[in-house]
C-alpha cells in the first residue's frame, strides 16, 4: 500500500504538477532538501523524523540552526514522529501518525534512506561478497574478494557522495592502470546539505572531536545577519563554527549555515586538508565585505569543552 500512495525522490523529480500539500518522512539530506524545495515553491510542507533534530550525524549545534531555519521558512516540523498509515481519499492522501495525528497530503515522500542496488548484478554467481545491506565488500583499494573485480561508489556504502565516488574511481584507475597504488582518503571530506539556506561542513563535529578523545576542544562561533538579508528584511542569521584542538591549535572541523555555505566551505576544506591551525586562520586577511571573512576573524572563544563535559549549544 505504501508503494501505491507514497513516492521516493526519483518520482519527486518527475511530478506532473506541483503539489499544494506535502508530507515527508525522513530527516536526512533528501528529506530536508525536498522540504526546502517544495516550501520555496509555495507548498504546505510537514516534515516527520524520528530524532529530536533533523540531519543525524552532523554537528548538533548546526542541526539546531537548520531546524530553526526550516521553521522560519514555514516548514512544519514533527520531531520524534513517524507515519502509521496512509489512506487514499477523494481529497488526497490521509496520513495518520504514530502519535495519533492526522494530515492531508497531495504527495507523501519517503526519504528514509537507500540500500545498495546490487541484487540484479548476480554477484553470487562469481562469488563476490556483500554485507547484510547488499553493499559490496571491498578493501582499502576498492578490490572485492574476487581479485579481478573492483567496486566504487554508493554500491560499496562507504561514503555516499558523488565527489567521493569520483575520488574512488580515480584511485582505482591509478592503481590498476597507472601503476600507482592509491587509496581513497576519507579524512576531511567537505559536504553540503542544500536546504534553504544551505549548510556545509568539513572535518569533525564538536561531538566527534570529543568522542575521538581529542582532549580539550576549543569552540569558536559567530552568528550574524548576512548583508543581503539587511536589504530584504529577512530575519535569518548565518551561523559559523570552528572546532579546534586545544593542545595542537589545529582546526579539526568547520561548519556554516547560511547563503553560499558550500562555496565558502570548499576553500576552508583545502585549509583543513593542509593541517591549518587556528593561528593561521587568524593571521589570514579577510575579504571585506564578505561572509567568508568571518572564518578568519573569529578570535573570541565561545567555550572550551572536554570529553567529560557534554557540549552545550549556543542557541
Amino acid at each position: 500500500m505504501y508503494q501505491e500512495l507514497a513516492i521516493t525522490s526519483d518520482e519527486a523529480l518527475s511530478l506532473d504538477e506541483l503539489p499544494k500539500r506535502v508530507v515527508i518522512l525522513g530527516g536526512g539530506y533528501i528529506a530536508v532538501e525536498f522540504a526546502s524545495i517544495w516550501r520555496g515553491l509555495g507548498a504546505n510542507v510537514d516534515l516527520f523524523y524520528r530524532k529530536e533534530l533533523p540531519l543525524r550525524g552532523f554537528d548538533d549545534e548546526m542541526r539546531a540552526v537548520v531546524a530553526k531555519n526550516l521553521e522560519g521558512r514555514g516548514i512544519n516540523l514533527h520531531p520524534g514522529t513517524s507515519l502509521a498509515e496512509l489512506i487514499k481519499t477523494e481529497d488526497g492522501i490521509r496520513v495518520l501518525t504514530d502519535h495519533g495525528g492526522e494530515f492531508m497530503a497531495d504527495v507523501v515522500l519517503f526519504a528514509t534512506g537507500r540500500i545498495p542496488n546490487t541484487k540484479r548484478l548476480n554477484l553470487e554467481a562469481v562469488g563476490v561478497e556483500v554485507d547484510k545491506t547488499g553493499a559490496i565488500k571491498v578493501d582499502e583499494y576498492s578490490r572485492t574478494n574476487v581479485p579481478s573485480i573492483w567496486a566504487v561508489g554508493d554500491v560499496t556504502n562507504r561514503m555516499n557522495l558523488t565527489p567521493v565516488a569520483l575520488m574512488e574511481g580515480t584511485c582505482f584507475s591509478k592503481t590498476v592502470f597507472g601503476g600507482q597504488p592509491s587509496k581513497p582518503d576519507y579524512k576531511d571530506i567537505p559536504c553540503a546539505v542544500f536546504c534553504i539556506p544551505p549548510m556545509s561542513v568539513v572535518g569533525l563535529s564538536e561531538q566527534q572531536a570529543l568522542e575521538e578523545g581529542k582532549g580539550d576542544v576549543l569552540v569558536f562561533t559567530s552568528s550574524f545577519n548576512p548583508m543581503k538579508n539587511t536589504i530584504s528584511g529577512r530575519q535569518e542569521k548565518t551561523f559559523m563554527k570552528l572546532v579546534v584542538d586545544a593542545e595542537t591549535d589545529k582546526v579539526l572541523g568547520a561548519s556554516m549555515c547560511g547563503p553560499d555555505a558550500a562555496e565558502i566551505m570548499q576553500g576552508i576544506a583545502v585549509a583543513l586538508k593542509c593541517g591549518a591551525t587556528k593561528a593561521q586562520f587568524d593571521s589570514t586577511v579577510g575579504i571585506h565585505p564578505s561572509a567568508a571573512e568571518e572564518f578568519v576573524t573569529m578570535r573570541t572563544l565561545t567555550r572550551r569543552v572536554t570529553a567529560a563535559v557534554k557540549p552545550k549549544t549556543n542557541l
